[in-house]
């Protein structure tokens, strides 16, 4: 299946963790965490290629190719003790999945079938044979 949701907001940002530019050295005039160069003379304006500061995380965004490893409906068989971290007991209808999923424990996201399905995929179920129940606090 296809995962889309609303990725984990960051706030405004500015170049180094935005887009990962490297930091100058101390000997910089002004400021450190800036982008060196924003580009030529000419063309008169900035680029829109050139890393900026702004807004990170909080976009709409598509992980393909996730697959389900169980559906079900008694929460009590996959909660550890104490609950999940940031998420507490699950109380309702559950899907496993196998990665990652964009967003926060308690966002809601959207499920589809995949766009691109890759070739080789198993249609047959997954073939789950132990589920850790053990707490996941104090690790």
């Amino acid at each position: 299946v296809d995962v889309v949701a609303v990725t984990k907001g960051k706030g405004f940002q500015g170049p180094v963790k935005r887009w990962g530019v490297k930091i100058l050295t101390r000997k910089k005039r002004k400021t450190k965490r800036a982008v060196a160069a924003l580009g030529p003379w000419k063309p008169s304006r900035v680029l829109y290629t050139v890393p900026r500061p702004g807004q990170m995380g909080f976009h709409k965004r598509t992980e393909h190719n996730k697959r389900i490893l169980k559906i079900g409906e008694d929460g009590s068989e996959v909660t550890p003790k104490g609950g999940f971290l940031r998420y507490g007991v699950i109380r309702s209808d559950y899907i496993l999945i196998k990665g990652s999923v964009p967003g926060p424990a308690k966002r809601l996201i959207r499920l589809r079938y995949p766009a691109r399905p890759p070739k080789g995929a198993p249609t047959e179920p997954p073939n789950i044979t132990y589920i850790s129940l053990e707490s996941q606090q104090g690790r």
